[in-house]
């Protein structure tokens, strides 16, 4: 079975939406009380991908870029062990399990346990001039393709647009 590649390789300036940056800090918030003057901010390391759109990268309307984790398929498994479990992957992969989308590997596209499980319910802003630094560091990186880069543009708007109802109309028999 021949996969059309999900991913491309671009060694280019600009930040795009869809654009995959390993290894970038994020600061870590630890509880805070109204009376704490001063705060010790930690950063952890993930690897993110942008949701910020691309014309807003590209004419620098944005301070802050949104940005999602992604992680391997083991990786999320290890601290969601629930989703190890037979069929579970698939309820993800038909967009039923919300605030999660699997992309296929850059790498090894038809291997799904090489899937890579983006979590949209922790969106970090960074700025700018950060991941624009950080992503000279990683050249060439890889950047989501037309249609899986709308694909996955869609499923988050569906996750961050969701309208919770205080009633509905009764369900049919």
């Amino acid at each position: 079975m021949t996969l059309e590649p999900f991913w491309i390789h671009v060694d280019e300036r600009t930040l795009r939406q869809g654009d995959l940056l390993p290894g970038c800090m994020v600061p870590i918030f630890s509880n805070m009380s109204p009376a704490t003057v001063v705060q010790e901010i930690v950063t952890d390391e993930f690897d993110l991908i942008t949701l910020t759109q691309s014309c807003d990268l590209e004419q620098r309307k944005v301070r802050l870029i949104a940005t999602c984790p992604v992680f391997s398929v083991s990786q999320f498994e290890s601290v969601n062990p629930g989703f190890a479990k037979k069929g579970r992957w698939n309820e993800v992969l038909k967009g039923r399990i919300e605030g999660l989308h699997l992309l296929a590997s850059p790498t090894n596209p038809p291997n799904n346990r090489e899937a890579l499980v983006v979590d949209f319910r922790e969106i970090y802003s960074l700025p700018f001039e950060y991941l624009e630094t950080h992503r000279g560091t990683i050249n060439p990186r890889w950047r989501l393709r037309s249609p899986f880069l709308e694909h996955f543009s869609q499923a988050f708007a569906r996750f961050f647009m969701r309208v919770g109802l205080p009633s509905t109309i009764p369900a049919f028999p």
